[in-house]
């Protein structure tokens, strides 16, 4: 069994630059769902096993008083945490190349997402993050960003004037403002009781977030959107990268790699059974959701971003591809 999660207090999480020798903490803000500490701790194994023992990785987790992406990209970028998880919107401010995966309604299908973040986009995406001082290692697609609510949201009529809790995201709150709707991005533990007194009235993430966070107690009905594609993306500190041979940078690499693989067979088993999940847990999965309306409303969302003729070329690329 693999190292047991750990709390870190602020002071120590900014002080101490290696926790423990030949041990990496990762990090992410989001409950540990499954799929990707699976393969995360698989990842874990193979450098564990091909270092000799000299390195392995283990789950911290941050306490509430730190519970925001952009502390967990600060402590990354000065070395105080060594890897961690996040999602690539959270990177836009300090990585332009990370808008484009951001975009709404950006990708066709999952199958489209994946060939593109395989491919040299996605490895230009994840180079473009050294200059900010952290080494992009792979890309984890864990499903589409869909919207919950009290009520059925079948179209932007029905989310117009809601309260709708986001990511803290520039990006986001772009997109739900395109659909009429206000934006809150307190923290992800207090929607449930946000929802449960009429805080907000909405919420958007994957049906698998939305189920493990207990969100669907509070908001019963989950229309799948679809609107982002957003991936998360795993990230090492080049503060300490910087700080390992080249053969060591070699295996973290590869057992990187070799992890989405482990990930995405077991987001795969799940998500077919997504609708399943979402109605056994007592929940309504809203049918005829008019994307269509939402993709229209979104669309000029791209305008606003790609200011870059960069981005804009590789949005074309992206759109050439599959």
């Amino acid at each position: 069994m693999r190292p047991v999660g750990i709390v870190i207090s602020l002071a120590t999480a900014l002080a101490v630059t290696s926790v423990h020798a030949g041990e990496f903490a990762i990090s992410s803000i989001h409950p540990f769902d499954p799929p990707t500490v699976q393969a995360v701790d698989s990842m874990g194994r193979q450098i564990e096993l091909r270092t000799g023992g000299k390195h392995t990785i283990r789950r911290a987790v941050l306490s509430v008083d730190m519970d925001s992406e952009s502390f967990l990209i600060a402590s990354l970028r000065n070395g105080s945490l060594e890897m961690g998880r996040v999602n690539v919107e959270s990177l836009n401010d300090i990585v332009s190349a990370t808008i484009v995966p951001s975009l709404p309604f950006l990708f066709k299908s999952r199958e489209h997402l994946r060939d593109v973040l395989d491919g040299p986009i996605g490895a230009e995406i994840l180079a473009a993050m050294e200059p900010a001082g952290l080494v992009g290692l792979c890309f984890y697609d864990v499903g589409a960003r869909s919207l919950y609510a009290k009520r059925p949201i079948r179209t932007i009529a029905d989310i117009k004037g809601m309260t709708a809790r986001i990511q803290s995201s520039t990006m986001s709150a772009a997109m739900m403002h395109a659909v009429g709707a206000k934006v809150s991005t307190i923290s992800h533990d207090r929607v449930p009781v946000s929802l449960k007194h009429g805080i907000i009235d909405a919420a958007e993430s994957s049906w698998a977030a939305y189920i493990s966070s207990s969100d669907n107690q509070m908001a019963r009905f989950f229309s799948p959107t679809e609107h982002s594609m957003a991936p998360e993306v795993l990230v090492f500190s080049k503060n300490v990268w910087n700080r390992l041979t080249k053969e060591e940078q070699t295996i973290i690499r590869m057992a990187a790699k070799e992890s989405v693989a482990l990930m995405r067979k077991v987001w795969d088993e799940r998500e077919g059974s997504a609708r399943a999940a979402v109605e056994q847990s007592g929940s309504i999965w809203v049918d005829n959701v008019d994307r269509k309306s939402f993709s229209d409303a979104m669309f000029p969302v791209r305008a606003r971003f790609l200011i870059e003729p960069k981005l804009q070329d590789m949005v074309n690329r992206i759109q050439a591809t599959h």
